[in-house]
Formats: structure tokens, C-alpha cells, sequence
């Protein structure tokens, strides 16, 4: 009877220790980033526009970020959304100037 108790045991343990190691695997996964599939053709206004990203895969394309924190995606070949990253590019520039010189004037 003691032969029977063991390899039930050890196999129970073993579950126990598989079902623990997956959950911990899975859980310490980051979700995946959110990945453009279709684009849009509408032209969005550069005002509304505070950031985005660019994508190679699966398709290639320019994901917009909104003030409302809509993701929109759309071709980077298109002249607009050229200007529209620049002019991003050109308010993120500024902003860290002004904050480089806040932080400077506080320490004086």
C-alpha cells in the first residue's frame, strides 16, 4: 500500500509545482502593444494630435495618438502625416527646453 501512496505523491507535487510555474509565466508577461492593421485614409487635425508611433510590422504605418487617447492609423507615405510628425516632433522639442530651463531656474 505504500508503494501506491508515493508515486501519488510525488505526481500530485509535480502538478501542483507545472500549474504554479505557468500561471507565473503568463502572468509576468507584459501585454502586447497594440499593433496597426488597417489604415485609415481620413486626414486628422495636426491640433488634435499629441504623439505617435511608427510600425513596420505587419504592415507598415504611423499610429496617432489623440488629446482623447485615440490610436489612429495611417500610411507614412502621405504628405499630412509627414508635417504632422514634424510639427510633433517640433512641440515635444519645445517642451523638454522648457523644462530643462524650469528645472535649471529652480536651481539657482
Amino acid at each position: 500500500m505504500k508503494l501506491h501512496v508515493a508515486p501519488l505523491l510525488v505526481i500530485f507535487w509535480l502538478g501542483v509545482f507545472a500549474v504554479h510555474t505557468v500561471r507565473g509565466s503568463i502572468g509576468s508577461q507584459s501585454m502586447s502593444r497594440l499593433s496597426c492593421v488597417t489604415l485609415s485614409t481620413q486626414q486628422l487635425n495636426i491640433r488634435n494630435l499629441i504623439s505617435y508611433e511608427k510600425q513596420e510590422a505587419p504592415v507598415k504605418a504611423i499610429m496617432f495618438i489623440k488629446k482623447d487617447g485615440i490610436k489612429v492609423c495611417v500610411s507614412p507615405d502621405q504628405k499630412w502625416v509627414k508635417t504632422a510628425m514634424k510639427k510633433i516632433d517640433q512641440k515635444q522639442t519645445t517642451k523638454r527646453k522648457e523644462s530643462h530651463s524650469k528645472q535649471a531656474s529652480k536651481a539657482n
